[in-house]
């Protein structure tokens, strides 16, 4: 009869495989897959992206404790953070900082008195539509203080389209969908403070389309995010 000694020892290579990655994906980095169209064009439905989890902090493994700061989120980062309204893991586009005055006016973002320009996106990224979405869609470049990337609005979709102005707090961020009029975001969930910040999103490792038997889509293998 097996002990549970014998079992640990003829399994020890694959139990210490087994703990080595689950500390690796807590403290330092991640993957995961997208599973919404939330961040629509940069992200899309099949992508499994990479996120840095030592990118702004060292964290106690498996635990929300900061153990030393490494670099302060920036303006326009794609982040994965834990919701602080149900603790689901999310991923978002960091828009505004501590300190920042939010606006939105109709569909245009301001940051601290300054209006966001838009113009019509060209290229690939202008086909990147949320799929089983009715209406039109427009994909249009965000240009923000200095801060440049695709989004997409949905013009006869229900959405937050006005709010603010606001004040984000100290040691908390705010975020939004690039998807801009179907995301939960902080217009409905607040803002994120900084220890629910899980990694930086850096690139997307493959994607595959399951609208096409999940075809791989090659072009966003290895694919820098915007």
């Amino acid at each position: 009869m097996l002990t549970l000694k014998k079992v640990l020892a003829r399994n020890k290579v694959f139990l210490i495989l087994v703990v080595s990655m689950a500390f690796a994906r807590s403290a330092i980095a991640d993957w995961y897959e997208v599973p919404s169209g939330s961040m629509y064009p940069t992200l899309m439905i099949g992508d499994r992206i990479f996120s840095n989890r030592v990118a702004y902090d060292v964290k106690l493994p498996f635990t929300d404790i900061i153990l030393k700061h490494i670099a302060d989120p920036q303006r326009g980062d794609v982040v994965t953070f834990s919701s602080p309204k149900d603790g689901v893991r999310l991923v978002k586009r960091l828009i505004a900082v501590p300190g920042d005055v939010v606006e939105m006016r109709g569909e245009r973002l301001f940051i601290n008195n300054v209006a966001a320009d838009y113009v019509l996106a060209t290229g690939d990224v202008a086909s990147q539509l949320v799929p089983d979405t009715a209406g039109r869609q427009l994909v249009l470049n965000e240009n923000l203080l200095g801060q440049k990337h695709p989004i997409i609005v949905l013009p006869e979709y229900p959405a937050a389209r006005s709010f603010g102005p606001i004040k984000v707090p100290a040691g908390e961020y705010m975020m939004l969908g690039d998807n801009r009029d179907n995301s939960e975001d902080s217009r409905y969930i607040g803002f994120v403070r900084r220890e629910l910040l899980t990694g930086q999103v850096e690139r997307v490792l493959f994607s595959l389309d399951s609208a096409k038997y999940y075809l791989p889509r090659l072009s966003r293998f290895g694919a820098a995010i915007l």
